[in-house]
C-alpha cells in the first residue's frame, strides 16, 4: 500500500531516566484525541540487529497527517503543548524529529 497525500512526523525520544518510560508513554497516549492526526503509532525499538539500525532511543512516535497544515495545527494544539511541556521536556535528554512528505 502506498501512502498518498501523507505528511509523516516521526519522533524519537531518549529518556534522562530509563525508569520514566511508562510516564512518557502515558503522555504520548494523551495525544490520541487530537483530531488532526490521521494515524498514530507509539513504539519501542524492535529486537533487530543490523549495522544500519539505531536502537539507542527509548520510545518513538509515528504520526501521519493528510497535509502539512494539519501537522502545523497539531503543533499548536493545546494537548500537544501540554505533552511537550509536562512530559517531553522534563523527561527527555534528546528528541529527534524526522518530518517527510511524498515525492
Amino acid at each position: 500500500m502506498y501512502l498518498n497525500n501523507t505528511f509523516v512526523h516521526h519522533v524519537h525520544f531518549w529518556l534522562k531516566n530509563k525508569e520514566d518510560k511508562a510516564k512518557l508513554i502515558e503522555g504520548l497516549e494523551l495525544l490520541k484525541p487530537i483530531i488532526h492526526i490521521r494515524d498514530m503509532h507509539i513504539g519501542v525499538a524492535a529486537d533487530t540487529n543490523r549495522d544500519v539500525i539505531d536502537r539507542s532511543y527509548d520510545v518513538s512516535l509515528l504520526l501521519l497527517f493528510n497535509t502539512l497544515e494539519e501537522e502545523e495545527a497539531y503543533q499548536h494544539d493545546p494537548t500537544h503543548v501540554i505533552f511537550a511541556e509536562q512530559y517531553a521536556k522534563p523527561l527527555c535528554s534528546k528528541v529527534l524529529v524526522l518530518d517527510n512528505v511524498n515525492i
